[in-house]
């Protein structure tokens, strides 16, 4: 708990709660030092009572605070105040993820594939940094005033499972949906972990569903592990299938099916969007009394893509295929250009002619035939 006065370590005044989970409570706050807002994620008791968990926190905390990155939330500080553990953050001005496709139900698809090559750039950063999340939830994603992704929680989940896995699964059992099949048999995340997470937080972006459901985290667990993998298009039938199948891989059983790390799916998710954008602009322009081209129609008939993000070929009628990096476009074939030559009926004037040639060429030869007896005689 927060002192009773509010204040941690006579610097951050705690203004108000915006939300807790399993493992922390999150405030707003008031650096007074530097005059600025932030946001204060204070353990739980709970936690704070094993020296080793704090111990590795407080690196974890340490070492997440280098990753300087405009899609991961920067952490500004590490601290204790008694027995009082928190992380200072920066502070979003906007909602989580969790709460927008509650709102929407499911996104447009360009705005979700905006959204989702956007956390692959803050993950992907961290899997190259030599970090693995551990916890991607839609509730760790934050959006800011302009739709900017920013990806929070990094480092806690990871302590957790290194020091205290006993308790792991008692306390982040909170995200039992977005569990990888290894986290849910209890081994160590890697960065196809994660990537299996952003497919799951994926799947719940296009259809505002989650993958699978179970009374308790056991059967959650059971479900990631053996159940069969759903696909996207069969709850809502307006993704083109090329995304399901994307979002069909990332959730594959095996890590070694999926992509490797976060970076290798935003690469593909990109050209896809970029593909896209490249169609739509090679559209052909309508011409004065020629009619409107029908512009294409978002994911699940919400009306118009937002601003900033354009639709493509991926939400119309005419989609290119592309998984993996490859791109096949699916657009018809140019029309085929006849060959020159005669087309048509010959006309009066071209046999008119062809006939006095003719006439031309029979008077020629009783000439010939003088001729040719002349020389004999």
């Amino acid at each position: 708990m927060a002192p009773a006065d509010n204040i941690l370590n006579q610097r951050y005044r705690l203004l108000g709660q915006l939300g807790s989970g399993g493992m922390a409570v999150i405030y707003k706050a008031l650096d007074q030092r530097l005059a600025r807002v932030v946001a204060v994620k204070v353990l739980r008791p709970s936690l704070t009572s094993d020296p080793g968990f704090v111990k590795r926190f407080r690196n974890e905390a340490r070492s997440v605070a280098r990753l300087a990155h405009p899609n991961i939330v920067t952490v500004h500080d590490v601290g204790s105040d008694r027995n009082t553990h928190f992380m200072v953050m920066e502070f979003i001005e906007g909602q989580d993820l969790k709460k927008i496709i509650r709102s929407k139900r499911n996104l447009p698809v360009d705005e979700a594939i905006e959204l989702a090559i956007q956390i692959c750039a803050g993950i992907g950063f961290a899997h190259r940094s030599g970090f693995v999340h551990a916890d991607v939830k839609s509730q760790n994603i934050l959006l800011n005033s302009d739709n900017k992704v920013k990806v929070a929680d990094f480092g806690i989940a990871q302590a957790l499972s290194d020091t205290l896995p006993a308790r792991q699964q008692q306390i982040v059992w909170g995200s039992p949906h977005y569990y990888s099949p290894e986290q849910a048999r209890g081994l160590r995340p890697t960065p196809a972990a994660d990537v299996y997470s952003i497919g799951v937080v994926l799947f719940e972006m296009l259809t505002g569903e989650l993958p699978y459901a179970g009374d308790n985290p056991q059967e959650l667990a059971q479900a990631h592990v053996n159940k069969r993998v759903p696909h996207v298009i069969d709850v809502n039938a307006a993704v083109p299938e090329n995304i399901s199948k994307i979002v069909h891989r990332v959730m594959q059983k095996d890590p070694a099916a999926r992509f490797r790390t976060a970076d290798q799916l935003g690469k593909v998710l990109g050209s896809l969007r970029d593909h896209s954008r490249a169609y739509t602009s090679r559209a052909p322009v309508p011409q004065p009394g020629q009619g409107r081209i029908p512009a294409p129609s978002s994911a699940g008939g919400q009306g118009p893509p937002q601003a900033g993000v354009k639709a493509g070929p991926m939400i119309s009628g005419q989609r290119p295929s592309h998984l993996d990096g490859q791109v096949v476009s699916d657009s018809p074939e140019p029309a085929r250009q006849e060959r020159p030559g005669i087309t048509g009926d010959l006309d009066l004037v071209t046999i008119l002619l062809a006939f006095v040639a003719l006439i031309a060429v029979a008077g020629l030869v009783p000439l010939l035939i003088v001729v040719l007896q002349a020389w004999n005689v």
